[in-house]
């Protein structure tokens, strides 16, 4: 990160700081994004939000991909396949086990070039020396022909028990899950394709297919991911504007928390480039909230982060740094929405340690579950945990006051594309 700063603070010498007259990076457009086509779009749009695509049929990829909850769906940790309602208003019932294991992530500029990896983990990644160009929990049995990372990432919540196939015994998806993984995609293939609608839009779509039998999977993935990287794109912000060189109208507040973001705060460091994440991971110490996504050998209920990726000591309790866009309208916070405001956020960030002793569980935003409820703050009844984590902290504090974060708030909301919101909750 030494590195990164010192980069950083020769592109800041060059520019004005109480004008900021461009950005250390290049404005973005179309042509930065991977290319899609209409008819793949409709046909993964249409895939997106019906629940055809889950065990039990009662849960789609927008029920916690909502316009509504700017992408996500507006919990630090949802409630999957089994739930009943949308966002906050999400409720439980009694076959529900756990949580799903992490805050459910927003999806703007998954279609940027520049995105190697995807989920909190990078588990998901690009790949060339494997058969399938990518790297999954699939392994081996991930289909070959998928066409982007968002085409592999809609691959795996259609199997997973929490998330989507269901609890063992109640559909053939999860039947066929529990046997091999690549054996349930044919079976939800089979419900698509029986509809005579799903039929004309897989034809247009793929007009070389000449029989509804000939569809496979990878058509339904690449066509969800189409619609993912196209419809999701962000970067008509105030602050695409301004690296476009437009004037734009900015507060004195705004153009003193932008220093503050590219100096003092330290955040443009790992929240750098037009998409404002630098990719890498992380560790920030945050509460350990939730049931978490335990390795299957782990001894401990916790979430190691990329270290269950890579099995490196060093990327213990590392996430994948997130991007700022659009942030008014993604909250929860974190890899597991601990904090319900950006202020917590960064608030955290100024001081990770202090923070962690002092975490308020109330900034959680947990539907209703008084029979998994004790999972939810397991992490913290282990004094040995807690330990390990905040010996992973990557920050140092900072020392921010009170007006600076309120002037660091004020700069982001630079970063939102609110005129985007409100064209996806349109449709």
């Amino acid at each position: 990160m030494q590195v990164v700063k010192a980069k950083l603070l020769s592109i800041l010498i060059l520019i004005p700081l109480p004008v900021f007259a461009e950005l250390p990076w290049q404005p973005i457009g179309v042509e930065d994004y991977l290319t899609t086509r209409p008819e793949t779009v409709e046909l993964g749009k249409r895939l997106f939000a019906d629940e055809i695509l889950s065990g039990n049929q009662n849960i789609s990829c927008q029920t916690c991909h909502h316009p509504d909850h700017g992408t996500a769906d507006g919990l630090s940790l949802g409630l999957g396949e089994g739930a009943i309602g949308i966002g906050p208003d999400r409720k439980a019932n009694p076959e529900i086990m756990k949580r799903v294991p992490r805050h459910s992530p927003h999806l703007f500029n998954l279609g940027h070039k520049s995105v190697t990896e995807q989920f909190w983990d990078g588990r998901v990644s690009l790949d060339p020396d494997a058969p399938s160009g990518y790297d999954s929990p699939a392994e081996a049995w991930l289909p070959h022909g998928l066409t982007s990372l968002s085409a592999v990432q809609a691959t795996l919540p259609v199997t997973a028990q929490f998330e989507m196939a269901g609890n063992t015994g109640e559909n053939e998806i999860i039947g066929a899950v529990r046997q091999r993984i690549d054996y349930a995609w044919p079976v939800i293939v089979e419900r698509v394709i029986a509809e005579d609608e799903y039929w004309d839009l897989i034809s247009a779509a793929y007009p070389n297919l000449e029989r509804r039998r000939d569809t496979e999977y990878t058509h339904l993935a690449n066509a969800i991911g189409d619609y993912i990287n196209s419809e999701f794109q962000s970067f008509n912000a105030p602050i695409d504007r301004l690296s476009r060189g437009e004037q734009i109208d900015m507060t004195a507040d705004q153009k003193a928390g932008m220093q503050l973001f590219y100096g003092k705060g330290q955040c443009g460091e790992c929240h750098s480039g037009p998409l404002f994440s630098d990719g890498n991971y992380y560790s920030l110490g945050l509460p350990p909230m939730g049931p978490g996504r335990t390795r299957q050998w782990d001894p401990w209920a916790r979430d190691v982060g990329r270290m269950g990726v890579s099995n490196r000591a060093e990327d213990a309790y590392a996430f994948k740094v997130p991007s700022l866009r659009n942030l008014s309208f993604t909250a929860p916070y974190g890899h597991n929405g601990a904090y319900a405001t950006l202020r917590a956020m960064i608030e955290h960030h100024d001081d990770p340690i202090a923070a962690l002793e002092n975490y308020d569980r109330s900034q959680a935003i947990l539907p209703e579950a008084p029979h998994i409820e004790m999972i939810d703050w397991i992490g913290f009844a282990d004094k040995r945990e807690l330990e390990r984590i905040k010996r992973s902290v990557d920050l140092q504090p900072l020392g921010l006051s009170d007006a600076e974060i309120v002037r660091i708030l004020e700069f982001l909301k630079l970063l939102d594309e609110p005129e985007l919101l409100t064209k996806l909750q349109s449709r």
